[in-house]
């Protein structure tokens, strides 16, 4: 897998690292050949706006086999995708290539075409600019990342990690991207529709924070009944109190995150596991039909399916 990264002169060092950061953890974790590098309107050194000088940039015919194509950012004057770029990145979606706008990168996706009649998210301090300078396109000023298949595109600032994390689970797996995740010690999933919120670590059980008490008690017995008063007695927390610092918390309602935590745990069964659907669906706290559906409705895709496509114990 070959990952273009654009690059341009007075890029931010986050925006342009966040995706090397990520792609880049998937071959040194060994979990498959990927390779990131980057690319700008001309082959040549760039500059950073933190005054770095960055020399091993290529040119846009270096696109040419990329698999991926990443904007991570885009200008602070908002200018106009070059009709170089515009071209190139047109070509790549062409031959099959995904195209991601992280941040304000997806504007200048968004100036190439290629989401007229679309949904997009970009940075919420952006959302009112993108949406006058295309009304074409539909823009989500509360999703961390919105996924075409084709074109994917990311809100701001740590919203990139969730994106390219997210391509990796999509690629290689649910378990593939936990490692890389908790290589990197950023948290393993957020899905894309969740708000645009900054959500703190994975819990750690030795924390006296209630409701990190709580999620990692309820990591741990997924298999149980996990109601909002189970969870708040965990917390030591009335109902109400718990509910309201959990959505301060998390950034959204205990029984959604419960459906998630237990949505990962049954993907990552499902790839290293030989146990059959019906014992993960009950290892993760569903029932058969209730995985079934929940499953189909987060992943577009039926248990068996997953499996077969990702199943980690026969690379």
């Amino acid at each position: 897998m070959r990952i273009a990264i654009h690059a341009f002169d007075d890029v931010t060092m986050f925006h342009l690292s966040v995706p090397q950061l990520v792609f880049d953890e998937v071959r040194h974790q060994g979990l498959a050949d990927w390779e990131s590098f980057l690319v700008a309107d001309h082959a040549g050194p760039i500059r950073t706006a933190e005054g770095y000088t960055i020399a091993d940039v290529r040119g846009l015919a270096a696109m040419t086999d990329a698999d991926i194509v990443v904007l991570p950012s885009w200008t602070d004057d908002g200018s106009a995708v070059s009709p170089e770029l515009r071209a190139a990145v047109l070509d790549a979606h062409g031959r099959g290539a995904t195209i991601v706008g992280l941040c304000l990168g997806a504007i200048a996706v968004a100036d190439t075409g290629l989401l007229d009649g679309r949904t997009a998210a970009t940075h919420w301090h952006a959302a009112g600019h993108l949406a006058e300078r295309h009304p074409a396109v539909t823009v989500d000023a509360t999703a961390l990342y919105v996924d075409h298949g084709d074109v994917l595109t990311s809100a701001g600032t740590a919203s990139g990690l969730d994106a390219c994390l997210h391509l990796v689970r999509t690629r290689l797996g649910a378990e593939a991207a936990n490692r890389v995740a908790r290589s990197l010690v950023v948290a393993p999933h957020r899905e894309g529709g969740q708000a645009q919120f900054i959500e703190r670590p994975v819990p750690q059980a030795e924390t006296q924070d209630p409701i990190a008490v709580a999620t990692a008690w309820a990591s741990a017995h997924l298999d149980e009944p996990l109601t909002v008063d189970r969870l708040a007695a965990e917390a030591h927390l009335s109902r109400r109190s718990f509910v309201r610092a959990f959505r301060s918390a998390i950034g959204t309602t205990p029984a959604a995150w419960v459906r998630a935590r237990r949505l990962d745990e049954a993907r990552r069964l499902l790839e290293t596991t030989d146990l059959p659907v019906d014992q993960v669906a009950v290892a993760c706290g569903f029932t058969p039909v209730t995985f079934r559906q929940n499953f189909v409705a987060a992943f577009d895709s039926t248990p068996s399916r997953y499996r077969r496509r990702f199943d980690a114990r026969h690379r």
